[in-house]
């Protein structure tokens, strides 16, 4: 048995995650804690990069002792560390990668930098055990909206998509600002949605025109959209219908995510679709992937809320396979990349 612990500071959570790599390559998930400090970001309507640090800082030691009360194991248990060195906030980002190079020469184990778009697909293996190679993913966050071929965990992760402009996470953030929900948005328009009609107002489809690229996303004009239909009510001094509004415009993102997505599986030949990342969690997203992905005959896995949104029980699962592969540790020099690509999952 190998114990790995893993950390993530990459935005505003600061997560701290054990698992336990078996004999036989299964993952056991022994605790799952994080600390947010999402409140603090709200009242700026965004993540304001110097106060994420900071939280971090104060953050993670408590965070750290609770997921070793819960796990009920010891420092000392631990055999390698697995921290998120990238993409992310530079100053973010530098807080867990300096505590994970503390706790290695501490305890004189391995250390791991890994990438936070990885740890976001080996999340699901913690739910539903080893991914098919290879796997489509669909990842979809604040700051990321991706389409990734993944042919191991260990090494073998290709962009087919990504956004070229705003990620749906942040359109979602945007769009609330504009109705007056709370920050982060996702929640909000969710709860909204589901009291509104998604056919009331035809809000574009951003990227999917015939000569448009297939696989790439852009959710900006859809926003500027939503935006202009609201002001227009506003001038003309007539109610803004929140629930229908928010409806509609999640409508377009899901419709858009999913159709992109199971295309990109049925063309080529990818039996198995992951949905990762904090907009996975979306109700609206998950019913139109589980009702595409049925008509087209492809797997959908989706990992529980929980392990969508940032945490570090997914970097000690992307950990654990690096592991079990026996990929190289990094040298204690490890520092943060904020622009990592996703094709380098491990530093």
């Amino acid at each position: 048995m190998t114990i790995i612990l893993g950390i993530e500071s990459s935005c505003d959570e600061t997560g701290v995650g054990l698992v336990r790599l078996g004999s036989d390559g299964g993952l056991e998930l022994l605790a799952d804690e994080v600390a947010s400090s999402v409140e603090q970001h709200a009242r700026f309507g965004g993540v304001v990069p110097e106060v994420a640090s900071r939280a971090h800082l104060e953050a993670m030691v408590p965070t750290m002792r609770r997921a070793f009360d819960t796990a009920g194991i010891a420092l000392s248990d631990v055999d390698a560390i697995a921290v998120t060195c990238g993409p992310g906030l530079a100053g973010a980002l530098l807080v867990g990668v300096s505590a994970a190079k503390a706790y290695a020469m501490a305890l004189g184990k391995p250390l791991y930098g890994v990438n936070h778009l990885a740890g976001h697909i080996a999340a699901d293996t913690l739910e539903h055990g080893p991914l098919p190679a290879p796997t489509l993913a669909l990842l979809v966050s604040g700051g990321h909206s991706q389409l990734l071929r993944v042919d191991g965990l260990a090494g073998g992760i290709t962009e087919i998509g990504s956004t070229i402009d705003d990620a749906a996470g942040e359109a979602y953030d945007k769009v609330a600002r504009v109705l007056g929900l709370p920050y982060p948005g996702g929640p909000p328009i969710d709860k909204a949605a589901r009291r509104g009609n998604p056919a009331a107002i035809a809000f574009p489809r951003g990227l999917t025109g015939p000569r448009d690229a297939k696989f790439d996303f852009s959710f900006s004009g859809l926003k500027t959209a939503v935006a202009r239909w609201v002001e227009a009510r506003e001038r003309d001094g007539e109610e803004v219908p929140v629930d229908d509004v928010a409806a509609s415009f999640q409508e377009a993102v899901a419709d858009v995510l999913t159709a992109k997505a199971v295309r990109a599986a049925t063309e080529l030949g990818i039996g198995t679709l992951v949905v990762s990342g904090g907009v996975a969690a979306n109700s609206r997203l998950k019913e139109l992937a589980a009702e595409r992905c049925a008509a087209a005959g492809i797997e959908l896995r989706v990992p529980r809320p929980r392990l969508c949104t940032d945490n570090g029980a997914m970097m000690a699962a992307l950990g654990a396979h690096l592991v079990a592969a026996g990929v190289k540790p990094s040298s204690l020099d490890l520092s943060a990349d904020p622009a990592l690509p996703v094709s380098t999952i491990s530093v």
